[in-house]
């Protein structure tokens, strides 16, 4: 993507983060970025577009934060699931602002089609990479690692990871976040009935500073 259509996207979820969608305009956006409305006419068509293009854009950086912290942790299997579940449960992920922008888009995707096509686009293509993480790691144990079995763990997994994003993420101070890495994981233990630590040992427990520096 090219830098004027990022700059563009990201001007668009901040007017969407303080207007809400209705107070996204085009001359919003286009102050915010610091262009001409003309240029968003150029490279999204109508307002409207460039709205459903915002969404798509923020779950891609979110499904894309979980994958680049994936691919840097090395070969070994689940050392790259740990540290995918993690991303997914911290900052940047983890943040009150994405699930506020999140919710606002939300509503759309039972009455809009477009926004009905990214969303199920972006599952889709989570549950794919949730289901490439766990395939090599099941195959490692010498565990049933066939297409169904892990497309079913991909589908837990994810539900575990968007319930605990989501808490985590609304800011509601019932519980310090730092701990939500080591939730996740023992959970995602459980799920996949791995061997206790195969995925925590890939993980240091948040000091007490942190949790104190968090509530």
């Amino acid at each position: 993507m090219d830098a004027r259509r990022r700059s563009l996207l990201e001007a668009t979820l901040d007017c969407v983060a303080e207007h809400g969608m209705s107070g996204a305009s085009a001359r919003r956006v286009a102050e915010r970025a610091g262009v001409t409305a003309g240029l968003i006419r150029h490279y999204f068509g109508s307002k409207d577009a460039m709205v459903s293009a915002a969404y798509g854009y923020l779950i891609g950086q979110l499904t894309g934060e979980a994958e680049e912290s994936a691919e840097k942790a090395g070969e070994e299997p689940e050392q790259r699931l740990a540290r995918f579940i993690v991303a997914n449960v911290t900052a940047p992920n983890l943040s009150p602002r994405k699930v506020a922008l999140w919710a606002t888009f939300i509503g759309r995707v039972r009455t809009d089609p477009g926004y009905a096509d990214i969303h199920r686009e972006s599952y889709r293509e989570f549950l794919i990479l949730l289901e490439t993480l766990i395939h090599p790691l099941l195959l490692a144990l010498k565990r049933p690692a066939d297409p169904v079995t892990c497309q079913h763990y991909a589908i837990a997994l994810n539900a575990l990871i968007d319930g605990l994003w989501l808490e985590g993420g609304l800011g509601h101070g019932l519980y310090d976040t730092a701990l939500l890495p080591r939730i996740a994981l023992s959970a995602a233990e459980g799920i996949l009935a791995l061997p206790t630590n195969t995925l925590m040992q890939h993980i240091a427990a948040p000091s007490m500073s942190s949790q104190h520096a968090t509530r």
